[in-house]
């Protein structure tokens, strides 16, 4: 490796903890949104008197986005199977919704693109036990020498 100027290693290391930061702040503001929107689909349930398959799946999107957020919260690492996991429900969700309007080509398509999803998974989590990461040291979003940010 090529030595760092030490103004430099400061620069970046600002940056680095700037971009932390937006990264935090994002991520909060996507869960505050996201508990904001279930209180207001739990609102609209009670007001209906009425929990329908729709429902329970939307609020089940919004529990996997949080389940997302604080799992990067507590390991600083986002699994590509989390997404993965949303986009199988919504598509069963859309499915669900739009049944009636579905053609048979649309449903076998929205269908085929599920199955994808869940082998894509499969094919993820062989992957992590065939292949396991190296955990040569603990992930620290801002580094090992390096003071969290002030707020």
């Amino acid at each position: 490796m090529f030595p760092i100027h030490p103004r430099l290693r400061r620069v970046h290391s600002a940056f680095r903890q700037g971009l932390t930061l937006v990264e935090y702040f994002g991520l909060l503001a996507i869960a505050f949104a996201t508990t904001y929107a279930m209180i207001e689909e739990v609102g609209l349930m009670v007001g209906a008197r009425r929990v329908t398959l729709a429902d329970l799946l939307l609020m089940f999107l919004y529990l996997e986005v949080l389940a997302m957020i604080g799992h990067y919260f507590s390991s600083g690492q986002l699994p590509v199977r989390f997404p993965l996991y949303i986009a199988m429900v919504a598509m069963a969700r859309y499915i669900i919704l739009d049944i009636k309007e579905l053609t048979e080509i649309r449903v076998l398509a929205v269908s085929t693109a599920i199955l994808l999803l869940t082998v894509a998974v499969l094919v993820i989590r062989y992957g992590h036990i065939k292949f396991p990461y190296r955990e040569t040291e603990e992930y620290t979003p801002l580094g090992k020498d390096d003071k969290p940010p002030r707020a």
